[in-house]
């Protein structure tokens, strides 16, 4: 399989840096001034009408900056679900609000000891939706939550307004009882699930490059004993082993994005578990001291692998999707 980026996807990501690797206080806004939060929006909204792979071009060099915005949350959990499984009153409603305001859309996956179920604990009858999700990124600020519940016909997908009674929302923590929503259409719930991995794990592949990128330029100018850290055995054979856990999360994240296929899915979302926060970390030590400022990006790279790592559900739980397929 060829999976070279064509003319058009080359320019997003060259545009994504561009713009991420500006000096801004509102970079959120900035991605949006550019056109890139509209890359999925269909073209009768005002948006590009392009797909997953584009969108997972942006959300990785969101990671490879480990910029402070939005974009898992909107973008895979939010504008990808509506524009494939919204009908078009929704689509109408919601996707404007993320072109043109700049507003925070999210998805509500996780419960207690379930990452990302397939059949969800949580309800949905006519007395509404009730139940606890957990890890749902950017809650707070969302302006909509896409919420996964079982209902009679089996599991579902609905478009909740968090400002409803009947709503908490603490710490990424959504409390639900008898809440109204809105239905996306049939095969909604599996549909987001496969978003959900294939977006973290686009993210994933641009934390650990950003990490390795930092690392690499740091032990090729960073002294000891009057030679470059990257001139020491042990050192060198660090950065190769996050090389190549880095070169292979990112093919397996680039094959995932491209099929979203199940199988694919789960491999990528594994190796996001297994490999990126321990090569992370090997970066970090590589940084010696210099990795624990708070004023160096490191941490801000080892803080977005953590949040990956929980989201898809730690190392256990993936190799047990694994197993399943």
């Amino acid at each position: 399989m060829d999976f070279s980026l064509d003319d058009t996807q080359r320019e997003i990501a060259k545009l994504a840096a561009d713009v991420l690797g500006r000096e801004s206080d509102t970079p959120w806004k900035a991605l949006g001034e550019a056109g890139l939060l509209a890359l999925a929006v269909p073209e009768r909204l005002g948006g590009d009408g392009l797909g997953v792979l584009e969108t997972a071009l942006l959300l990785t060099e969101v990671g490879r900056r480990a910029a402070d915005v939005p974009a898992l949350a909107t973008l895979a959990l939010g504008v990808l679900p509506i524009v494939r499984y919204g009908t078009p009153e929704q689509q109408d409603e919601l996707l404007p609000l993320v072109t043109e305001q700049h507003a925070v859309l999210t998805a509500a996956l996780s419960e207690q000891s379930a990452p990302l179920p397939a059949v969800p604990a949580t309800t949905a009858g006519p007395d509404g939706i009730s139940g606890l999700k957990i890890n749902v990124p950017n809650a707070a600020e969302a302006h909509r939550i896409l919420v996964t519940a079982t209902t009679s016909d089996g599991p579902g997908v609905f478009v909740i307004d968090p400002t409803q009674s009947g709503v908490s929302i603490s710490d990424g923590t959504v409390r639900l009882d008898r809440v109204r929503g809105e239905p996306l259409n049939e095969g909604a719930a599996a549909g987001l699930r496969r978003f959900a991995l294939a977006g973290a794990c686009a993210v994933a592949d641009g934390v650990l490059a950003g990490a390795l990128d930092l690392t690499v330029a740091h032990v090729g100018t960073r002294h000891q004993f009057g030679k470059p850290l990257a001139t020491f055995q042990a050192a060198a054979c660090q950065v190769a082993d996050v090389y190549i856990a880095a070169r292979t999360l990112h093919l397996a994240a680039l094959t995932a994005c491209w099929s979203l296929d199940d199988s694919d899915l789960d491999t990528a979302a594994y190796w996001l578990a297994a490999e990126a926060l321990p090569a992370v970390h090997t970066c970090h030590h590589l940084h010696g001291g210099l990795g624990l400022d708070i004023t160096y990006p490191m941490h801000r790279y080892y803080g977005m692998a953590k949040e990956l790592t929980r989201f898809v559900g730690g190392v256990e739980h993936r190799l047990g999707a694994i197993d399943v397929h």
